[in-house]
């Protein structure tokens, strides 16, 4: 455990200009949970402009990449955080306007604020007709007093049309689902209620 709370820090101007330099520091630049975040900052600076940007000044040499954990109340706390309507996608599904999160963005959500987290697929059921696909998805965080896990579900018929099969959306929205059960966009569900 001792191990876990040193830091340790790589020096970004070792890695030139690395992909893997470029990621360490867009996601050490990242804030979504105000304004000036790099995924609502779409009005002047798209995330290539602000990566094209940073230069290998003193302040930006070090990244940490290692004594991350945290408890999982920290974990929780930031993931409970509203999430910014400009992250916020819209669908009409049955006529009913639904909001939601899309997948990869609470990738990225849950890489910053829980870079230790794992997700599985843990079932895949056809329905006896072939006309749905049932997905059973676990999302476990790891902090540094404890490990939780949450799992959903997520279905999709085999006739939507758009983009992706039926089994890439099902998982998705199983993905979504088990991250909101640890608060991840939770707001979603209920803001009609207020």
């Amino acid at each position: 455990m001792a191990a876990m709370s040193t830091r340790k820090f790589l020096t970004l101007n070792s890695l030139s200009s690395s992909p893997l330099k470029q990621s360490l520091l867009f996601l050490s630049s990242l804030n979504y949970s105000t304004k000036s975040s790099a995924f609502g900052a779409r009005k002047k600076n798209t995330a290539t402009e602000k990566l094209s940007d940073i230069d290998d000044s003193a302040e930006n040499d070090s990244v940490p990449t290692s004594g991350i954990s945290r408890p999982l109340s920290e974990i929780l706390k930031e993931l409970n955080k509203k999430v910014p309507d400009t992250l916020v996608s819209q669908r009409v599904d049955n006529g009913f306007s639904l909001k939601y999160v899309p997948w990869h963005i609470v990738n990225r959500i849950m890489n910053l604020h829980a870079p230790e987290w794992s997700g599985e697929v843990r079932n895949i059921t056809y329905s006896p007709d072939g006309k749905s696909v049932s997905v059973v998805y676990r999302v476990t965080l790891y902090g540094t007093d404890a490990e939780l896990h949450r799992e959903s579900t997520g279905t999709a018929a085999s006739d939507e049309t758009g983009f992706g099969d039926p089994l890439q959306k099902a998982e998705a929205m199983a993905f979504r689902r088990a991250c909101a059960r640890f608060g991840l966009g939770l707001h979603l569900y209920h803001e009609d209620m207020c």
